[in-house]
């Protein structure tokens, strides 16, 4: 069992965490008490959710109405939008997406998790790994989520037993390093009662490991693989002409991964021109060295014609523009997504008109396979698709970097967001696909 850390370690960052699970696992319960027992809450936030909980007849408070806030959610008691939270705690701060746990809100999970450094994967205890357990493990390597935590709830209700938790634990890595996901921290708790949650467990002390908010204060995340190479897309060109400042011109975006500084030779790309970084401006103020996920303000040496959209990468890790892409999507619309299908295509700060080539196969979660040359996806469905842009785009792939490797495809008559894409293979590793009928 891994040793409980020892409080010393302070990580000042901020934190991007989800959590998913099949309904009723106790996602909502498990914010609540984090929330509750880690002081996050303001008094009118647990006097609230007090009162509704009386109404409904509660004797103690009900803390997953912290985050089933819809009324359409309290009403059925299951999360069906994605709940965003705001807390700190003295090491760390945090935003925590809530997702839902039907199949039918598998988008939902992929919006809440697309930009998630870490996910929760509850999972009852008295049920083990269910189908959609397997379903969001698999999102969470779609979408390359750095860390995963497997939370095994319910342990009051199994008696605390370790041999329970340690099988669950076994069936759930041994999956999830199918799909290639590249670490997985097994918990055992009980939401309810509040055992490592936040504080460690009295009834479970056979397990020495870190609760849930220790483990979340001290894991060490980053947004990029190390050594992600360096993207600023363009998102604004800054010319002031004042009387200071007659021939200023700076390229204004937010680094998108690695790291830029003054004297590197960069590309700008589509174009494929090549200058050196001349300054950096942040905040206002000149530095030698900037990195992700800095905003800052890059001048060239060298007067080259830029603007939004455009990318800047160091000329010897630069991305081969391309109209050809191929990607796994998520479909979010309820409107179909077919072959021939003319859409915009939004790419960092970029949008360009595209077509939807060829639906090349569906995917199935569970069990992982493929089906070959739908005819079309629908919403929830997740997919390969080849797109042909009508501009060459400067796309890594999404296991380089999850930002300048991802893109939305919108309908171009009302601006709806169809579907989300991301380019590359589908999993970090050789996924075990079998063929679909």
């Amino acid at each position: 069992m891994p040793t409980r850390p020892s409080g010393t370690e302070h990580h000042s960052s901020l934190l991007r965490f989800a959590t998913a699970g099949s309904v009723d696992d106790g996602k909502s319960t498990l914010v609540g008490r984090m929330l509750h027992d880690s002081k996050s809450l303001l008094a009118d936030q647990l006097e609230a959710v007090e009162r509704a909980s009386q109404a409904r007849g509660q004797e103690t408070p009900d803390l997953a109405l912290l985050t089933d806030g819809l009324r359409a959610e309290r009403e059925q008691g299951i999360t069906i939008d994605v709940a965003y939270r705001y807390f700190t705690t003295g090491n760390r701060s945090f935003i925590l997406a809530d997702t839902p746990g039907h199949v039918q809100y598998t988008r939902n999970m992929v919006t809440g998790a697309s930009t998630a450094e870490l996910v929760i994967i509850l999972v009852d205890a008295r049920q083990g790994v269910v189908e959609q357990t397997r379903r969001h493990a698999a999102v969470a390597a779609l979408l390359r989520v750095p860390h995963v935590v497997l939370a095994v709830n319910k342990m009051d209700l199994v008696g605390h037993a370790e041999t329970v938790f340690a099988g669950i634990a076994d069936d759930f890595i041994a999956y999830a390093r199918g799909l290639g996901v590249p670490e997985v921290t097994a918990i055992p708790v009980s939401a309810l009662n509040g055992d490592n949650v936040v504080g460690p467990s009295a009834s479970m002390d056979w397990y020495g490991g870190p609760t849930v908010l220790e483990h979340l204060e001290t894991v060490q995340v980053s947004s990029e693989p190390v050594g992600a190479p360096a993207r600023l897309p363009v998102q604004y060109v800054i010319r002031p002409q004042t009387a200071q400042d007659p021939d200023y011109r700076g390229y204004a975006g937010m680094i998108a991964s690695g790291s830029l500084h003054v004297g590197q030779e960069v590309t700008t790309l589509p174009s494929g021109r090549t200058s050196v970084i001349s300054a950096i401006d942040l905040l206002g103020q000149p530095v030698r060295t900037a990195r992700a996920p800095q905003s800052v303000t890059v001048l060239l040496a060298d007067d080259v014609d830029m603007s939004r959209g455009d990318l800047l990468a160091p000329s010897d890790q630069a991305p081969t523009p391309s109209q050809e892409i191929e990607a796994t999507v998520c479909h979010l619309a309820d409107r179909p997504l077919v072959p021939g299908q003319r859409v915009l295509l939004k790419h960092t700060t970029r949008t360009v008109q595209a077509i939807v080539k060829e639906l090349v196969s569906r995917v199935t979660l569970d069990p992982l396979s493929q089906h070959g040359s739908p005819e079309r996806l629908t919403a929830n469905d997740i997919g390969r698709v080849r797109i042909r842009t009508a501009t060459p785009l400067a796309v890594d792939p999404y296991a380089v970097s999850r930002r300048t490797g991802s893109f939305l495809l919108i309908d171009p008559a009302d601006g709806t967001t169809l579907t989300a894409g991301m380019t590359g293979d589908s999993f970090v590793t050789g996924a075990p696909w079998e063929t679909g009928a």
